[in-house]
């Protein structure tokens, strides 16, 4: 019953969605590319001759290791179009640990944009997190959750990326790699009567996105245009192997996502994203999943003030829920921005999220206390934001089946940051 429920969560909104949600009437146009000039705050990269700094390395801050510094980056065309060199190099202030990463990219074709790279890569992971390889790079000048994460493991990777554009609505990525995992905390994985505490994993991870569409359109001039539309959907299958380089573990790892978003003449707009991972075979929790969690452990909610994320749930502690089989719904509705001023154009936000995982043998776990999602999460909030200088504010409450008993457990109080340089 509990499996019917959870593919009964994961498909039908999607095809909910897909049948009634109208077609968006315009999609914005970007400048012409030689026209085009993006701050380095909106990138990310700050070019300087033949090398572009990576903005996202500088500063950082998390429980782990304090305040994180770093510097690093990658080359551009100007010391080649066909091959790039990257890396960083950062250390926390807290831990006393240096990490470090280098590799190099070959460009194949140019025509499909097709890269080779090699990388390897000495840092540490948050417990549970799961990204999709080919995910465009998000930069913003805060990443709200990393100040409060408390749950890491340090690893050490070695991994060969081939990235590719099969046409020019579909892009795809393969990766293999090998990592050493290293436990920061007091985590074991009981596999086969054996209590693993650090462990080899040899991955093979396929991904790919379909943007249906995206469009290029060449003017007469021409100048190129670039239209960026939805629904974006992404797969990804990751295979993990054991006994290949004496990695430990066997186990297979499926993931959907499906990201839509209505933009209406009132300039009104509404963004829907549904995501689903599964999890079989012998998977530790370092690889397993949690629901992008976001509130900070502790009782008091003015404590517990930070900065919104974009899509995490507000309302969930670090390290509560982890999950071998999870999906996740998040409806944003943002109605249009109030035109109080030339400044004050603040922007009211209505959002709804919700959860629902499995945990098959969570006797395996030893060492980190933690819920599974096999009811239904619920969290309702709504966000006020650029009320100045893309700085808003953001509340949130938590209801239903993992309501807590103290009230004051339930609310999320933030602030929020967007802004465009």
């Amino acid at each position: 019953m509990n499996k019917l429920r959870f593919i009964l969560f994961l498909f039908l909104p999607l095809i909910s969605v897909a049948q009634t949600a109208p077609n968006p009437t315009t999609h914005e146009t970007s400048k012409p590319l030689k026209e085009k000039k993006i701050s380095p705050l909106n990138t990310g990269f700050y070019p300087i001759s033949f090398f572009d700094v990576d903005l996202k390395y500088l500063v950082k801050y998390n429980n782990q290791e304090g305040l994180r510094l770093g510097i690093g980056g990658i080359t551009n065309d100007k010391l080649s179009e066909n091959f790039k060199i990257n890396g960083y190099v950062a250390y926390g202030t807290k831990d006393g640990v240096f990490k470090n990463s280098l590799g190099g990219s070959l460009r194949l074709n140019r025509e499909k944009k097709t890269w080779l790279t090699l990388q390897y890569r000495d840092d540490i992971n948050e417990i549970g997190e799961s990204k999709f390889l080919i995910d465009a790079r998000v930069y913003s000048v805060f990443e709200p959750r990393l100040v409060n994460v408390t749950q890491f493991y340090d690893v050490r990777t070695w991994q060969s990326n081939l990235i590719t554009e099969l046409t020019d609505k579909i892009a795809g990525e393969v990766r293999i790699s090998l990592s050493q995992v290293n436990q920061l905390l007091d985590y074991q994985f009981v596999n086969n009567g054996i209590a693993f505490e650090n462990y080899a994993i040899a991955e093979t991870t396929a991904s790919i996105r379909f943007d249906p569409k995206k469009n290029f359109i060449t003017r007469e001039d021409g100048m190129i245009e670039y239209f960026d539309g939805f629904p974006k959907i992404s797969a990804q299958i990751t295979k993990g192997f054991s006994d290949v380089a004496d990695s430990d573990f066997d186990y297979l790892k499926l993931g959907i996502k499906f990201d839509y978003y209505i933009k209406r003449k009132n300039l009104s707009s509404t963004n829907f994203l549904l995501e689903g991972n599964i999890a079989t075979g012998e998977v530790p929790l370092t690889h397993l999943y949690h629901a992008y969690p976001n509130s900070p452990t502790k009782s008091a909610i003015l404590q517990r003030f930070s900065v919104a994320g974009r899509r995490s749930f507000e309302t969930m502690f670090f390290g509560e829920f982890y999950s071998d089989k999870l999906a996740t719904l998040q409806v944003r509705h943002s109605l249009r921005r109030f035109e109080i001023s030339r400044i004050l154009r603040p922007e009211l936000v209505f959002i709804t999220r919700h959860a629902l995982g499995e945990l098959s043998n969570p006797e395996e776990h030893l060492g980190i206390e933690f819920d599974t999602l096999d009811k239904l999460y619920n969290e309702a909030g709504l966000e006020l934001n650029h009320i100045l200088y893309g700085f808003g504010l953001s509340f949130a409450y938590r209801y239903g089946a993992y309501h807590l008993p103290n009230f004051d457990d339930n609310i999320a109080f933030k602030f929020t940051f967007y802004a465009k340089f």
